[in-house]
């Protein structure tokens, strides 16, 4: 009698651990939803709010740069504009419409760890990132900006990598996938990390050809990443 009532306690006890774990699963989940549109609209205003700030201070300078029509700066550019707008749109829909979820192939982690961890590395990437255009100041643009005058920046956090801020934009991607597991995800981050080899291959060449033996040297002491 003894045993059998043991072994009911131990049910009742892991339907209540159960029952526990899912209730702060969901609660996580929900409140990840209003973290992920905040988030983005945040990051959305913050760069409008910095092209605009520095247009303003150099009225006659173009802080984003696309490159030639059809090129692949402009494709890689566009791309990863664009896929910067769906995450934003996919974020803000989600929460007066939770459908969205099913469409954009959702799936979910058992433990809570991964979402976390994807919400730590969403804010330390924008982190690194608003560090590193703080540190530009005046040199920073979006894209490549042939007519660029400015001195090469070897100093703070380029001292340490020669792309601190896509280190910081790498972060982020991860991040969202780890908080938003889903297929749309998965494609961003690859797309993502794509896009942004692409552009520092890019960058690289032009830094080469502007700034020759400098660059050489800089890039022979300092890695592309970490």
């Amino acid at each position: 009698m003894q045993k059998t009532v043991d072994v009911l306690t131990l049910r009742h006890i892991d339907i209540y651990q159960i029952s526990h774990l899912l209730v702060m699963h969901s609660s996580l989940l929900d409140f990840l939803s209003y973290f992920l549109a905040l988030f983005y609209t945040f990051v959305a205003f913050f760069y409008a709010v910095i092209i605009n700030r520095h247009q303003k201070a150099a009225e006659k300078t173009t802080f984003v740069h696309t490159g030639a029509r059809f090129s692949l700066h402009w494709w890689n550019h566009l791309t990863f504009r664009l896929f910067r707008v769906a995450i934003w749109f996919v974020c803000l829909i989600r929460i007066p419409f939770p459908s969205v979820n099913d469409f954009i192939g959702s799936f979910y982690w058992q433990s809570v760890y991964p979402y976390l961890i994807g919400g730590l590395m969403l804010m330390s990437g924008f982190t690194i990132a608003i560090l590193t255009n703080l540190q530009m100041n005046k040199a920073w643009r979006s894209g490549i900006d042939q007519n660029n005058t400015s001195e090469l920046i070897t100093q703070g956090l380029f001292a340490r990598s020669r792309n601190p801020a896509y280190i910081g934009v790498a972060f982020a991607q991860i991040g969202f996938f780890l908080a938003l597991p889903s297929i749309f995800s998965t494609i961003c981050l690859i797309v993502g990390l794509t896009a942004l080899r692409i552009q520092v291959m890019l960058e690289e060449q032009h830094l080469k050809q502007t700034f020759g033996t400098q660059y050489v040297v800089y890039k022979q002491n300092v890695p592309r990443w970490l």
